[in-house]
């Protein structure tokens, strides 16, 4: 499709064992300059608000963190219309205070990956300001979306995102926790970057799933115990989302919005 039609106006980018959002979907096959998303958007209606809904690491997580297209996934929800994205993940906790399915909406992120396409800009200088990564319209959209659910919401925290597939070492996460960093992560960046290269607003929503090596004995985190906590809290974690996809505000006025505002941009946005 040529996104000269509206179809959402909210993205959501699941992550790891959150695979489907809406009842009553149609997927949309979206062609984009940076190849194909992991999976075609599936869009439809939350509360009054059109939304598409796109699997980060594809159908049966095909995709491993460091082979996502996160460009595609990106350019394909703004392709649709998308200009709010809510982005659900799973972390590992380097705080002994955030244990196991806690939801934390981490307000800084702090990049640790290597090899991945960074940028959409590889020509000219355009400059995107990151000091603050995430979406503060977006996140108090979250915290009011958990609070009406029953649910507790930590508020705030540094998320260390790495570069993958294996779990950090024991020294590599005490030596994030020492930094004061409060989650560790393989998917959030480059797309929080990305997001905001593109007039993005976007929101990270993390699930912790483990306390990571640093600050547990024995064997440290591993995979089937990380999916195992994913999935014992899906259902409640999918609550929040749909709450918040119905209190995010029909107009932007945060800095998102206008975060590209006098940049020379190279390329004409969809």
């Amino acid at each position: 499709m040529t996104g000269q039609t509206q179809q959402a106006e909210i993205g959501v980018i699941g992550g790891s064992g959150f695979y489907e959002l809406l009842t009553d979907a149609r997927h949309v096959d979206v062609d984009t300059p940076y190849g194909a998303p992991s999976h075609a958007p599936a869009t439809g209606v939350v509360g009054g608000r059109r939304v598409a809904f796109l699997p980060r690491h594809g159908a049966g997580h095909r995709f491993p963190p460091h082979m996502i297209n996160y460009r595609a996934n990106l350019w394909a929800l703004r392709s649709l219309g998308v200009r709010q994205v809510l982005a659900p993940c799973a972390v590992g906790s380097l705080r002994p205070d955030l244990g196991p399915g806690r939801i934390v909406l981490p307000d800084q992120v702090v990049d640790r990956t290597s090899g991945r396409v960074q940028t959409y800009y590889d020509t000219g200088a355009v400059h995107v300001p990151f000091a603050d990564p995430y979406c503060q319209e977006g996140r108090q959209s979250v915290l009011k979306a958990a609070s009406s659910a029953g649910t507790e919401a930590h508020d705030g925290g540094t998320m260390v995102v790495v570069e993958g597939p294996r779990f950090s070492s024991r020294a590599e996460s005490q030596w994030y926790a020492r930094a004061g960093w409060s989650l560790v992560n393989m998917t959030g960046q480059p797309e929080a970057a990305l997001a905001r290269e593109i007039g993005l607003c976007y929101t990270a929503v993390a699930l912790v799933t483990d306390h990571d090596a640093g600050i547990e004995s024995g064997e440290g985190v591993d995979q089937e115990s990380v999916f195992e906590v994913f999935q014992e809290n899906i259902e409640r974690l999918r609550s929040v989302i749909l709450g918040a996809v119905e209190l995010l505000p029909e107009q932007r006025t945060c800095r998102c919005a206008t975060a590209l505002d006098g940049l020379p941009l190279p390329f004409e946005l969809p």
